[in-house]
């Protein structure tokens, strides 16, 4: 029987694999709700998950629920405990000035890496980077502030970009030199119905930071897999042009997924697919195991899919859901 990574290897080349790989992630919540559920708080790890992902970057709580990050950003995670929430603007005003860059933990990531190469050989491993660009310059901004100034004071946010860019290259610089698969950029820019920021700016702000973090991952002949949530399809042609392999969070409730399949299967393979917001909390853990199966069959039809929940799975779904989902990917 083929290894994960092997599995993962084969649907990347648009190969049909022995049967399609999967990837569970569950919030702290889900998780906690999980393993009361089954008595068993090791479960996670009995999934049979097909990526090893790692990110670049710490937290240091400063107070009890809120946690800084490198950029200096404290969030407040008394609600989501995952991310949370940015607990103040750094930025006031349209400019730089006073703030100072942080350079990159080389110790912290060069052991976070080591980790993930030493005791993951058997599965894809990720490593990457999130809050990439777009986000990245919204939680130093504020993202109404961030939206006005890409018209009002658009040197700014290049500089800002720039900035994050130059951060980010070095990054990748350190990451490219061990032996890992892919690289993850996480940078959500959809909404519901589109873009945050609409194509035209993000043509004009993001795509050429994004090229140019895609372009390094490629000269170093690795996968380059880009997170966003919501009704991003309409980059697709553009994404794949700048050289994405993998594009999650792949959501049926935005997008058409069979078109996507059809016009982009060959080039890009999806990863996701099972939504948080209409399936996995609202229908019954039978009906769960029937949309997981369909979606296996429609999408990962000649490789190029790795079945998994829109996000990781949120606290308001129900233990039974999940165990279902668990079931059925592993009853293949």
């Amino acid at each position: 029987m083929p290894t994960a990574r092997e599995r993962m290897l084969t649907t990347l080349r648009h190969q049909q694999p022995d049967v399609c790989p999967w990837q569970i992630d569950l919030t702290l919540d889900a998780h906690a709700a999980t393993a009361a559920y089954l008595g068993d708080t090791d479960f996670e790890r009995k999934i049979g998950n097909h990526l090893a992902l790692h990110e670049v970057g710490y937290f240091v709580e400063v107070r009890p629920e809120y946690y800084r990050d490198p950029f200096g950003i404290v969030w407040n995670r008394s609600i989501d405990k995952d991310i949370g929430n940015v607990a103040e603007i750094t930025l006031m005003q349209p400019s730089l000035d006073g703030y100072s860059f942080p350079t990159p933990d080389w110790a912290d990531n060069a052991a976070g890496l080591a980790r993930l190469v030493a005791e993951h050989p058997d599965e894809l491993r990720v490593s990457g980077i999130g809050f990439s660009m777009f986000e990245r310059a919204w939680t130093l901004r504020g993202m109404e502030n961030l939206l006005e100034d890409m018209l009002l004071h658009p040197a700014f946010v290049d500089d800002l970009l720039d900035r994050i860019l130059e951060y980010n290259l070095a990054v990748l610089d350190q990451l490219l030199t061990y032996d890992i698969d892919c690289v993850r950029f996480g940078d959500d820019w959809g909404q519901q119905t589109g873009l945050i920021m609409g194509p035209r700016l993000w043509r004009r702000f993001i795509k050429p930071r994004v090229a140019a973090m895609y372009a390094r991952v490629k000269a170093a002949d690795k996968f380059v897999m880009q997170h966003s949530c919501g009704a991003v399809q309409e980059l697709f042609p553009e994404l794949i042009d700048m050289g994405l392999d993998i594009f999650n969070t792949f959501q049926p409730e935005v997008m058409d997924v069979a078109y996507c399949k059809r016009e982009y299967g060959r080039h890009l393979t999806f990863y996701g697919g099972i939504s948080t917001q209409q399936v996995l909390p609202r229908v019954s853990p039978e009906e769960v195991g029937r949309v997981v199966r369909e979606m296996i069959a429609a999408i990962g039809a000649d490789g190029g899919y790795l079945v998994a929940p829109t996000h990781s799975i949120p606290r308001d779904v129900p233990p039974e859901n999940i165990v279902a989902f668990i079931d059925t990917v592993q009853g293949q």
